[in-house]
């Protein structure tokens, strides 16, 4: 079935049996699709007929039954487990790094950032520190942006082009201190698909969660069953405004952990 757009699916952490998550909190965990589903997805995708590819690769060239493969935040498990998969498909995919999270228990190091780069992924910018952009200003933000791509360059040896908003948390400011640092475009976690038409700095993506199944991702990418993720994301927008990022978060992580029914 031809989409109307491109779907760019969010991953971040792979869980791999044995091996503890970067972070152990139910808020962070959900986020942590194991591996054996990651490859379920795939595989699913390629049997059907669709292409793996980077961003760079989606925005010079929509098409059909292409899909855009991301990672967040630059966890160790896209070297030691996405990238062999993908390579055994032929996909590609892009992986955008916290900076300041390089060679931390889970991440990458700087050598594995090179390492990751040959084996065929694309290198993207997920950040400096990982903060709620619009809570930052003046010199952070441009710290948080161009000082990031900068860092990021540095380490990995290549030009990076792509930005990732941490948290999905963007506005105005923030996307124009990303179109300052010379980035070819934004990413955010609102869901929906892409089309050429679409804003660069504005690109929406599809979280995978844990427990997300193939038949699920397929519907995903033919851009079936996101009205109601659409819906809840207007809600939790209205929310954010009102009560602020960090209140937000609070409340969140009691009603994810359980202690709020």
């Amino acid at each position: 079935m031809a989409t109307r757009g491109t779907a760019f699916l969010m991953y971040h952490e792979l869980g791999l049996p044995g091996r503890a998550m970067c972070h152990s909190e139910p808020g962070y965990a959900r986020y942590v699709v194991p591996a054996s589903d990651f490859r379920a997805h795939m595989g699913r995708l390629a049997d059907d007929g669709w292409r793996g590819l980077n961003v760079t690769q989606v925005v010079e060239s929509f098409g059909d039954k292409s899909v855009c493969i991301t990672f967040d935040d630059g966890c160790e498990t896209d070297l030691i487990s996405a990238a062999p998969m993908l390579k055994e498909l032929g996909f590609r995919a892009t992986s955008y790094i916290t900076v300041e999270f390089l060679g931390k228990p889970g991440y990458m190091s700087h050598a594995q950032v090179r390492e990751l780069h040959a084996a065929g992924f694309e290198v993207g910018c997920h950040s400096l520190t990982h903060p709620y952009l619009t809570d930052v200003s003046g010199d952070r933000l441009r710290d948080e942006t161009a000082g990031a791509k900068d860092r990021l360059e540095q380490i990995a040896g290549v030009r990076v082009d792509h930005f990732s908003c941490p948290g999905g948390r963007w506005d105005a400011r923030v996307t124009q201190a990303v179109k300052q640092a010379n980035f070819r475009t934004m990413a955010t976690s609102r869901t929906g698909l892409n089309l050429a038409t679409t804003d660069p700095f504005a690109l929406t993506r599809v979280t995978m969660l844990n427990g997300t199944n193939s038949d699920e991702l397929l519907r995903y990418c033919s851009g079936q069953g996101l009205l109601g993720t659409q819906l809840k994301e207007r809600s939790r927008d209205a929310a954010k405004i009102v009560l602020g990022n960090t209140l937000y978060d609070s409340l969140r992580a009691l009603i994810v952990g359980g202690r709020l029914r």
